[in-house]
């Protein structure tokens, strides 16, 4: 994916997870951050970050904060963008005869559907942008839903389902993600019995710019 208006810019503050104070040329101005999780490792005051800015001119926010700059390198974190990469993958493959994103199952409504001859797939996308020591982390706050979605891909299993979790991962250099136990006990506790079960794990490298993120 390539965002289309990409602008340098320094970070000064997050005043709640939906905005944050960022100086433009000099002038300080309110943005939205594309992550709902915590980033509080990567929002550092002062950080280089790179922003998006808004197809509405008339937003009260006009950009939105997608990346920034970390240990010479650059995390995309844009909370929207794995599902799209993962989407382009996925046609990019060509293995599969339907794909259909945002899929009603259960309770959830599921990332991703596919068919590949009569075999039925279901893919929970994550994206992953807490790393340390060289592993990825997920989550980076409490995540109920995550649990959730887990347990519903462990129960389709026995319904005849090839069940996945896919992990982006929004930056360089990491190729595993573990569950972020001391964060969120449930979601680890979910994913340990979803391996168990079978369910499928992907730890999906990127190619991250300031501009631009896809799955190699």
């Amino acid at each position: 994916m390539k965002y289309k208006n990409i602008k340098k810019s320094k970070f000064i503050s997050r005043p709640n997870r939906f905005i944050a104070k960022v100086d433009i040329d000099g002038e300080e101005v309110t943005v939205h951050v594309k992550n709902t999780g915590r980033c509080k490792e990567l929002l550092l005051p002062g950080c280089t970050v790179y922003l998006d800015k808004a197809d509405n001119p008339d937003r009260k926010t006009p950009y939105d904060l997608v990346a920034v700059e970390h240990d010479d390198s650059i995390i995309n974190i844009d909370s929207q963008a794995p599902n799209v990469v993962v989407r382009e993958w996925l046609l990019r493959q060509g293995q599969y005869s339907l794909v259909k994103p945002e899929y009603k199952y259960g309770d959830s409504r599921i990332d991703f559907y596919m068919e590949k001859g009569q075999e039925k797939y279901l893919m929970e996308v994550k994206g992953c942008t807490l790393f340390i020591d060289g592993i990825g982390y997920f989550p980076d706050a409490p995540t109920q839903r995550g649990a959730r979605h887990l347990r519903e891909l462990t129960a389709a299993i026995k319904k005849g389902y090839h069940s996945v979790i896919a992990f982006v991962i929004q930056g360089e250099g990491i190729s595993e993600v573990r569950p972020n136990e001391a964060t969120d006990p449930d979601f680890a506790k979910a994913y340990y019995e979803a391996v168990n079960a079978g369910v499928e794990v992907l730890f999906l490298k990127c190619k991250v710019r300031a501009d631009e993120l896809w799955i190699i």
